[in-house]
């Protein structure tokens, strides 16, 4: 058998110094879209000039990067979606491994869990802190339980499709893995390897970026719980 379609969602907010690599270790032949979320630092011509498919979405938020690429999926929606990050912290070979249960029929929506194969110093402390409490807060209001809460993941269109995703901010994976669960999807977690990011993270890259994100993460709890 051909393997399914696969498109490639990458948010992107001023990824300029890591995109590069990013591009450059995807798989040929997979559609590739980068959801510029407004940056200053030229990252939708980068991605442009390597190729990628560029959508923008000048409002700010990681939830709505990813809306706009699913927009332009919709007219020619692939078999598979993948979201991947921008920072070059996903390793290009784990995504064998993160499409496999899918393609075998046996998982609608597979997450990377970087738990255990993180690179020293991928995962900071707050990182680890707040994955830990969020995924405790998802198995309580949802009665599933999962390892991470990681961004690399990929899931069927027609499960993405049907959870009705509107969460603009870092909500978003909280949404996801809440309606998922809530809604008996088949949901599989495999190991993958997290690589130091390159430039600043958006989330732990400052005190008040981890304070911001992890409001949004508490609030989509309940509000998806």
């Amino acid at each position: 058998m051909r393997p399914a379609p696969v498109a490639i969602l990458i948010p992107a907010l001023n990824e300029a110094a890591s995109l590069p690599t990013v591009l450059a270790g995807l798989p040929a032949g997979a559609r590739v879209i980068v959801c510029d979320n407004g940056s200053t630092d030229g990252t939708p011509q980068i991605a442009a000039a390597a190729g990628a498919e560029v959508v923008h979405e000048p409002r700010r938020g990681y939830g709505s990067a990813i809306l706009k690429g699913m927009e332009a999926l919709r007219a020619d929606p692939p078999a598979i979606v993948v979201i991947w990050d921008g920072d070059a912290s996903v390793d290009p070979q784990d995504l064998d491994v993160l499409l496999r249960p899918i393609r075998d029929g046996q998982a609608d929506m597979v997450l990377g869990d970087r738990t255990t194969l993180a690179d020293p110093g991928a995962l900071t402390p707050q990182q680890r802190w707040g994955n830990a409490l969020a995924t405790r807060l998802i198995g309580w209001r949802s009665g599933r339980y999962f390892a991470d809460m990681g961004p690399f993941r990929a899931i069927r269109w027609e499960a993405l499709a049907a959870l009705g995703m509107r969460d603009p901010t870092w909500g978003w994976n909280v949404e996801m893995q809440m309606k998922a669960a809530r809604g008996g999807m088949r949901v599989v977690e495999v190991p993958v390897r997290c690589r130091v990011r390159i430039g600043e993270s958006k989330i732990s890259g400052t005190v008040r970026g981890a304070v911001r994100a992890g409001g949004r993460i508490l609030q989509a709890c309940w509000r998806y719980g």
